[in-house]
């Protein structure tokens, strides 16, 4: 008999794959906690370092502090730097995306070190690598004593940044560490849940990212902005592109239905940059007149501001190259991913989903 499922049933929407005390996401309120506290506070007082530290605790509980994470994150970055010429030449003539991927693939366990600093170590290191490559240029050996977030800037451009950029990029990191069960973590804890190593959970999930409905998400907003251009032309060129039934990019989510709480922690962010040229005053006047629109258009349920928004936003000011972005996103949610990853192997089941079957039936037999 086949059984017929509604599309949310289908999208599995609403239905938990898992126990977590990593991350929980709220669309209704508009709420994102990571590891007991929410995003806007958490970005406020804490570092990369200090959010993987609770993450890595809750997945494994340890008890690990920020210092401890920092230490052992920066000497990661070492050890990823010395096997670069291990890991890039399954690259060539790769792009900056699909070359991240090949190299995360050659990652692989490091005797008597935990396997979750050696990911998230080596994802900047990567990162920056590939960037500085396609430049045709060197990359930048890792500076173990300063943070990561400075470092992955440092690697990725060959220069010491200013404490403002600094500070944007660790907001960013924080930010973007954890989402729930979002479709790339939920593919690591699948891969996980198979007893696989964290490496093969992590290249699983860095694949989920790469598609345009999950990481590949905020280059396409710098392509909205580029193309409206100026201020005379956003009522214009918006009202336009509603009445063709375009998607208006950095709009709209699918679990919030109220505005994304990390739009607001990286706008902060990117006032904070707005003293290095960044025209802030363009783009919050691109999303005001858009939200204004949207409401106009759908009253009841309109499409507010999602992360995307800022986050291009944000890196562009950092002068981070658009085809970059889907990697410096995993540097983030690689702490996400390694302690969904770590928590599933350690208190979870295989999942195995079940499917509707709408294929065609043998006949029956004869008598």
């Amino acid at each position: 008999m086949n059984i017929h499922l509604t599309k949310s049933q289908i999208g599995l929407d609403g239905v938990p794959a898992a126990e977590t005390a990593l991350s929980h996401v709220d669309g209704e309120r508009g709420e994102l906690i990571i590891a007991g506290e929410h995003v806007g506070r958490l970005a406020a007082k804490s570092s990369f370092e200090g959010v993987t530290a609770r993450l890595w605790n809750g997945a494994s509980k340890t008890t690990l502090t920020e210092a401890n994470v920092r230490a052992s994150l920066g000497a990661a970055r070492e050890r990823a730097f010395a096997r670069l010429s291990e890991l890039l030449p399954a690259t060539q003539g790769m792009g900056i995306v699909d070359g991240f991927r090949a190299a995360v693939a050659g990652l692989r366990a490091e005797h008597g070190l935990e396997h979750e600093a050696t990911i998230v170590g080596a994802f900047p290191v990567i990162a920056g690598a590939l960037v500085r490559r396609a430049k045709g240029l060197d990359p930048v050996t890792p500076d173990p004593n300063v943070s990561h977030a400075a470092d992955t800037l440092r690697m990725l451009h060959g220069r010491s940044p200013a404490a403002r950029e600094i500070t944007a990029l660790d907001a960013y990191l924080v930010a973007a560490s954890d989402h729930g069960m979002n479709a790339s973590t939920f593919t690591a804890r699948v891969v996980a849940s198979t007893q696989a190593d964290l490496f093969a959970a992590v290249t699983a999930g860095y694949c989920a990212l790469t598609g345009p409905l999950h990481g590949g998400a905020p280059e396409p907003v710098l392509e909205m902005l580029d193309a409206i251009g100026s201020r005379e032309r956003i009522q214009p060129w918006v009202d336009a592109a509603l009445a063709r039934g375009e998607r208006m990019m950095g709009f709209g989510h699918r679990v919030y239905r109220v505005r994304d709480p990390r739009a607001d922690v990286l706008k902060t962010a990117v006032e904070a940059l707005a003293s290095d040229g960044t025209d802030l005053p363009f783009a919050g006047e691109v999303e005001a007149y858009i939200r204004a629109a949207l409401r106009k258009k759908n009253p009841e349920r309109p499409l507010e501001t999602n992360v995307e928004f800022f986050t291009a936003i944000l890196l562009d000011a950092l002068a981070i190259p658009r085809q970059a972005f889907t990697p410096i996103f995993a540097v983030a949610r690689s702490a996400g991913w390694t302690a969904h990853a770590r928590e599933q192997q350690r208190t979870g089941r295989l999942i195995r989903p079940s499917s509707s079957y709408v294929g065609a039936m043998p006949e029956a037999s004869g008598n």
